[in-house]
């Protein structure tokens, strides 16, 4: 068509008629330096190829990401035609009609193959607003050769105080090794993510039945002071400004004994070319501790298209092909099948990957187990693991997210951050109309 087009143009300008230059078709892909993102905007000229559609990437940190999309498709903006989204904003942002629904795609693509619990998690009223590009749960990495040189034996699933533990005797700052990383930096998916499922196993949760917020409760004292302590002792220094792609880095660098986060980071860490210790790194569980319920996350980073695009069906064909099987192979092809995004295809688990990647089967695991409507040990109103699901929460995990991490700090104290995260909530959730 494109050839058409020019040929078109050549002979209307031989008897004087002019025509507009011709231009492929645009759009604007919104997305998180994530190492996964990043390899797909590396492979999108194969695309570019196959279409006649120009890519325009804005890769952003991941608070960044969130406040830009946000503030964009709230003011229909329309400065993206792709956004990269998850389980949180997929279903909020669609009721709200900020989305374009992902509706009739054809057989091949496979929307069966997808995970249920993945796919759903992007679905309100039945109407599916985002395609899953990769999905994860929580989980503890851990030094193999540091445990057994100590003597020590990671279980299946640890304990919060099993995990201290072995950060006591892990830890040697002198030689720039840490016992433990964690996410310090604020952000309600950042540090926010990590320590509401360190509430959660701690018997904590957000809102009671009646939607009042609990940070006064003995739990989540008892959560919050045992993070600071644990990452304030064997963490290492400034743990407040790392966040997930920090602590992948130091752990990359040799210099953490054990993290807990995303599962995948598996690919990452056991990649010879970007890790220092790949040979020696195991698995486990996220851990537990007075209950294993909400111990570990469910997330998927998914492609929306906003309503407010002027390309929605060129958005709509890329988000298809860098959701697909036929990328998920092509990645496979260009840096090895442990390569590829995880969590989303059932198909993607077959014996060479499960044989390939030793992160595949912990992640399956852990996905598994994670139950965004039973994530608390006592009943909850939400919806979610590390987030609660209403449209208020963006802006109270942000300013809680602060909060804690001014406590990790030590410009706060874990009481004062309590009570603040406590006050502020109540006013936000009263103004809501929530309760009186």
């Amino acid at each position: 068509m494109k050839y058409k087009y020019q040929i078109v143009g050549i002979l209307l300008s031989v008897i004087g008629i002019s025509i507009p230059a011709y231009s492929a078709t645009k759009v604007t892909i919104g997305t998180v330096n994530n190492s996964d993102m990043v390899r797909m905007q590396a492979l999108s000229n194969e695309f570019e190829k196959m279409h006649d559609i120009k890519l325009e990437w804005i890769v952003m940190d991941e608070n960044t990401l969130r406040e830009k999309l946000t503030e964009d498709i709230s003011n229909k903006g329309g400065a993206f035609d792709v956004m990269t989204i998850g389980m949180y904003e997929a279903p909020i942002w669609g009721k709200r009609g900020w989305l374009h629904p992902l509706s009739n795609l054809p057989v091949e693509y496979g929307l069966i193959d997808i995970f249920p619990p993945v796919r759903d998690g992007l679905i309100s009223e039945g109407h599916l607003y985002g395609l899953p590009f990769y999905a994860e749960s929580s989980v503890t990495f851990y030094r193999k050769d540091l445990f057994a040189k100590a003597g020590l034996v990671m279980p299946e699933q640890p304990t919060w105080s099993q995990m201290k533990e072995f950060a006591s005797k892990l830890n040697n700052p002198g030689q720039g090794q840490y016992g433990i990383c964690l996410r310090g930096k604020a952000g309600w998916g950042e540090n926010v993510a990590l320590i509401t499922t360190i509430s959660n196993s701690f018997g904590a949760r957000w809102f009671d039945e009646s939607w009042k917020p609990e940070f006064k409760g003995a739990e989540w004292n008892n959560a919050l002071k045992f993070y600071v302590n644990l990452l304030g002792k064997y963490g290492p220094p400034k743990a407040e400004k790392n966040g997930f792609n920090e602590n992948l880095a130091l752990f990359n660098e040799g210099k953490c004994a054990m993290w807990v986060d995303a599962s995948v980071a598996g690919s990452f860490i056991t990649d010879k070319s970007q890790s220092k210790i790949a040979d020696n790194v195991g698995f486990a569980l996220a851990p537990k501790e007075v209950t294993a319920k909400g111990s570990g996350w469910l997330w998927t980073w998914a492609l929306a298209i906003p309503s407010s695009s002027d390309a929605i069906e060129a958005a709509k064909k890329f988000v298809m092909w860098a959701t697909s099987k036929e990328y998920i192979s092509l990645v496979a092809s260009t840096s090895g099948i442990k390569n590829v995004p995880p969590g989303t295809r059932a198909s993607t688990y077959t014996e060479e990957y499960l044989a390939t990647a030793p992160f595949a089967e912990i992640t399956l695991n852990a996905m598994a187990a994670a139950d965004p409507i039973n994530s608390t040990m006592r009943p909850k109103p939400y919806i979610g693991v590390q987030f609660v699901a209403i449209p208020e929460f963006q802006d109270i995990g942000t300013n809680v997210g602060e909060l804690f991490s001014n406590a990790l700090a030590g410009d706060i104290t874990v009481a004062k951050a309590l009570d603040n995260a406590q006050s502020s909530t109540e006013s936000r959730m009263r103004k809501a109309g929530y309760y009186n």
